[in-house]
């Protein structure tokens, strides 16, 4: 594989920022991508550091992207950065412009951890048309669909409002809307000792409730990298059926 390390200025944010992109090295292209999105504390480069995602995808025609988020939750700011436009139109943008990358819904797919589940799910949600598949590995999915409590660091005021539930932050409200003949396929998993396993079946219960179809894992393990590592192979088997690989 080849691995490209791009600085660049974003649009929507106003400012550089950077991702990690891991290319096949031999075959013509173009190639399906996945955009691989991290949690709220790392960056662009943790997946490589953390996980073994370029051996995994060693002998896959896909280019993975791995951009930088920051702590904006993937979104657009109530109060602030417009997160959701710089994934959709300068990392995309980006990608799509200085790489091999296929530029059509069936070949593209998003997937993340924890803030990034929470992101994959947010962005697919919001941009049906753009995506074939969507996975959330230990996904922070109830996130917008809670008050947002003082306890709570300062910034989800900003991001999300003081009670999103009902907006288009809350993923439970957001996957009523969607038109159903454009739904991604959809993938969760959670730990059944993580944190946020609650979290995750309350999401699963409702998208069983509203009959969408989902792919739904609870499996050993907490919020780790160890756990993350694990099981971002399933996931890379789904998103490559997903698109037809």
């Amino acid at each position: 594989m080849a691995l490209c390390q791009l600085r660049f200025f974003s649009q929507s944010l106003g400012k550089a920022s950077e991702m990690v992109v891991v290319l096949p090295d031999s075959g013509e292209g173009p190639f399906p991508v996945l955009y691989l999105l991290h949690g709220l504390s790392d960056d662009a480069s943790i997946w490589l550091r953390r996980s073994r995602i370029e051996w995994y995808v060693r002998d896959l025609p896909l280019i993975v992207v791995m951009p930088d988020g920051g702590r904006g939750w993937y979104t657009n700011a109530v109060n602030g950065d417009s997160c959701e436009d710089h994934i959709m139109k300068d990392v995309v943008g980006q990608t799509e412009r200085l790489f091999p990358a296929a530029r059509d819904r069936q070949h593209r797919a998003i997937a993340g951890l924890s803030m990034g589940g929470y992101g994959a799910m947010s962005l697919a949600l919001h941009h049906p048309e753009s995506f074939v598949a969507a996975a959330s590995l230990s996904g922070a999915v109830a996130v917008g669909h809670k008050p947002i409590t003082d306890e709570m660091p300062p910034d989800f005021k900003r991001i999300f409002g003081e009670n999103p539930q009902g907006s288009d932050k809350d993923l439970f409200a957001l996957i009523e809307k969607v038109d159903r003949s454009q739904l991604p396929k959809l993938w969760l998993d959670c730990g059944v000792e993580d944190f946020l396993i609650e979290d995750n079946r309350a999401f699963h219960a409702h998208l069983e409730s509203l009959g969408i179809p989902h792919v739904y894992h609870e499996f050993p393990g907490a919020h780790t990298w160890d756990y993350w590592d694990e099981h971002i192979q399933q996931v890379l088997q789904f998103v490559m059926e997903a698109m037809g690989q």
